[in-house]
């Protein structure tokens, strides 16, 4: 029969201890969220600064990877052809003798030696100096010739297979720098983000009114340029002002650092390497003192950012990432070195 007992009631005192936790909780979490610091504005612009330059540093190895990669591409290429020609040299140089072999057996029989020269490793037999007065100099030229092109096609091949393992590690040394790049780039907008957007904006105006100001009241003083070179690619960077900092980019739209010193001096027709690092070598080394108009300027001890001297302590340089091509003061960097190219 069933029970019509009515249920126990929870105890007053076990109640009252679960509110008094459970409020208890509540009011930790509203304590730490009312302690947790707010993202300061200006902690947030130094924290995404310095990931802008590591982005920097970043892209300039990823623009050396890109040119070594398309370097080995080349070499790559021109190997395989190579390749593909000696061997078919190679064939044609084993069918005459298959021909010679031919007349030889409908006149009664093949010699030995022609047996040698139809052997795939003609070498071994040259080595064996003794019997070579047994082949016909026209014999002996021919076993030479392929030994020799069988020689230059085996370090070909050889020279072939490490350029494309080479090509291999360039490939995925690119795909990580890339990958860093888009991860500093990507964790400088996660700080933007924690910032209101009147705070975003007035960030953003603050560094619209420092590339305007150095624009458009730049002194660049009175020195000029040390050859008409210089003075040629000085020009065609300014007709780039404004211009946005795009990681890997070499123009005519958008740049990153070399990009805009390398564009420049092409269009003054002068060629130089694409990375920061190697354009340091694209000249004659010079002091701060000994500066002129469209030298190059090299910052940083690993010289991953480079521009262009303006004049009167003035750069004008692609920035880093979030930037326009502008005119600043060499001062806001530390310098190196400068190059007269």
């Amino acid at each position: 029969m069933a029970s019509h007992r009515r249920p126990k009631q929870p105890s007053r005192t076990r109640v009252t201890v679960f509110t008094a936790t459970a409020a208890a909780a509540v009011a930790l979490s509203s304590q730490a969220a009312q302690a947790a610091p707010k993202a300061d504005k200006k902690d947030v612009k130094e924290q995404v600064d310095t990931l802008y330059e590591q982005a920097e540093q970043a892209t300039e190895k990823y623009n050396g990877a890109k040119e070594k990669k398309e370097k080995l591409e080349k070499q790559t290429g021109e190997l395989q052809d190579k390749v593909a020609r000696g061997q078919e040299e190679l064939n044609k140089l084993r069918n005459g003798l298959g021909s010679m072999a031919t007349a030889q057996y409908r006149s009664g029989g093949i010699d030995p030696s022609v047996q040698l020269l139809l052997s795939s490793d003609p070498d071994t037999y040259l080595d064996k100096a003794s019997t070579l007065s047994q082949l016909s100099g026209k014999q002996a030229e021919s076993l030479r010739k392929i030994a020799d092109k069988q020689r230059t096609l085996k370090q070909q091949r050889q020279e072939a297979s490490t350029k494309l393992q080479d090509l291999e590690d360039t490939r995925k040394a690119l795909g990580e720098k890339k990958k860093e790049i888009q991860g500093k780039l990507s964790k400088a907008q996660q700080l933007l983000n924690t910032l209101t957007a009147q705070e975003r904006a007035a960030l953003a105006a603050k560094e619209q009114e420092r590339a305007n100001r150095s624009n458009e009241r730049v002194d660049l003083g009175n020195d000029v340029p040390d050859s008409q070179i210089a003075a040629a690619a000085l020009a065609a960077a300014k007709t780039k002002i404004g211009s946005p900092y795009v990681w890997g980019a070499t123009g005519p739209s958008s740049f990153d650092c070399s990009g805009l010193t390398g564009w420049a001096y092409s269009q003054a027709g002068a060629s130089l390497p694409r990375i920061s690092q190697d354009q340091a070598n694209a000249g004659t080394r010079i002091s701060r003192s000994q500066l002129k108009p469209g030298d190059l300027v090299l910052f940083y001890s690993d010289l991953h950012h480079i521009g262009l001297y303006a004049g009167n302590g003035q750069v004008l340089h692609a920035p880093k990432p979030g930037a326009n091509v502008r005119y600043e003061s060499m001062d806001n960097m530390p310098f190196m070195f400068g190059v007269r190219v």
